[in-house]
C-alpha cells in the first residue's frame, strides 16, 4: 500500500511520533493505522505523547562558538531534577553542536546527530526519560569575534542563561566581561535604535503624563521629557549602560578604549516567557484515588 504524507501526519499528530518513525511504521504494517500505532508503542516511540501537552519551563541553555559565529541553544524539560540528568545534558550538547551548521530552529530539527534527525532523538529521549521536553529556540550571532558565556553552569557550555556578544575586532578579554555584563542587567537592545518603537512609545506616554504632574510651563516639561527619556535609552541598552566592571564608563566606551565594537549580543534565559502550571497537590491525590 502506497504510504502517503496524510497518512504520515495522521499518525504523527495521534502518536507524537517523529517523521521519519512514523513513515516506518506505516510502511511495517502496510498502512494500517492502528496496526502503526501499536508498533510504535511497542518500540517506545509514542509515549511522547501523552506527555506532549505538560509544560517543560525548565532545562537547559546551550553554547557554542567557532570561528566568527555563535549559537544558543533552549531545551525545556518538565523539572529541574531532569535537566541536572547526564542524559539530558548529552543532548543539549549534541543540539547545540548541531546548530553550528544551521540557521534557524526548523534547521536545527531537520539536522543529525548520530544518523538521526535532531527533531527522532528528541521524541526517542522523551520516551527514556520520561518527561515532556522542547526544542524550544536558537539564535544565531556572527562576528569578528564571538564570546560566549553561561551563569549558573550546570555543565561545561550549558546553564540556566546563556550569552553571546559578538565583536568587531580582536577580543582582549574585554568580550568574556560584557558578556557577563549582559547575564546582569539583562538590557532590551544594543542601542537606541535597535529598541522596539512600541516600548519606547509606552515610555514616553508615561514620562509625559508624570511631567504633566508636575505643573510647570510646557517648555520645561518637553525638556523634562527629553531628559527622562535619554535616562531610560542609558538604562535599557547595552551600549548605553554603565559598564559593571566599571561604572565610571558607559559599555561603549569600554568597548572602545578596548579597541572593540559591540556588533550585537544574545541572551537567553530558561523558561522566561513561559507560564508555568500551578500544581494542585490535593486535586492530584483526589483524581488517583478515584481513578
Amino acid at each position: 500500500m502506497a504510504i502517503t504524507a496524510q497518512m504520515v501526519k495522521e499518525l504523527r499528530e495521534t502518536t507524537g511520533a517523529g517523521m521519519m518513525d512514523a513513515k516506518k511504521a506505516l510502511t511495517e504494517t502496510d498502512g494500517n493505522m492502528e496496526a502503526a500505532v501499536d508498533w510504535l508503542r511497542t518500540k517506545g516511540l509514542a509515549k511522547a505523547a501523552k506527555k506532549s501537552g505538560r509544560t517543560a519551563a525548565e532545562g537547559l541553555v546551550g553554547v557554542a562558538v567557532s570561528g566568527g559565529k555563535g549559537v544558543a541553544v533552549e531545551l525545556n524539560s518538565e523539572t529541574d531534577f531532569v535537566a541536572k540528568n547526564a542524559d539530558f545534558q548529552k543532548l543539549v550538547t549534541n543540539f547545540t553542536n548541531a546548530a553550528l551548521n544551521v540557521s534557524d530552529i526548523e534547521g536545527l530539527k531537520a539536522a543529525q546527530v548520530d544518523g538521526k534527525p535532531v527533531e527522532t532523538v528528541l521524541t526517542e529521549a522523551i520516551a527514556v526519560i520520561g518527561e515532556n521536553m522542547t526544542l524550544r529556540r536558537m539564535a544565531v550571532l556572527e562576528g569578528d569575534t564571538v564570546v560566549s558565556y553561561v551563569h549558573n553552569a550546570a555543565a561545561d557550555n550549558m546553564g540556566r542563561i546563556g550569552v553571546l556578544v559578538a565583536l568587531k575586532g580582536t577580543d582582549n578579554g574585554i568580550g568574556k566581561q560584557i558578556a557577563m555584563h549582559v547575564a546582569a542587567t539583562n538590557p532590551a537592545s544594543l542601542s537606541e535604535a535597535d529598541l522596539d518603537p512600541a516600548l519606547v512609545e509606552r515610555e514616553k506616554s508615561v514620562l509625559s503624563e508624570q511631567a504633566r504632574e508636575s505643573g510647570k510651563p510646557e517648555a520645561v516639561i518637553e525638556k523634562m521629557i527629553v531628559g527622562r527619556m535619554a535616562k531610560f535609552f542609558e538604562e535599557v541598552t547595552l551600549l548605553g549602560q554603565k559598564f559593571v566592571i566599571n561604572p565610571d564608563l558607559t559599555v561603549a566606551e569600554a568597548a572602545k578604549e578596548a579597541g572593540v565594537e559591540v556588533l550585537g549580543f544574545v541572551r537567553m534565559s530558561v523558561g522566561e516567557g513561559i507560564e508555568k502550571e500551578k500544581e494542585d497537590f490535593a486535586a492530584e491525590v483526589a483524581k488517583t484515588l478515584a481513578g
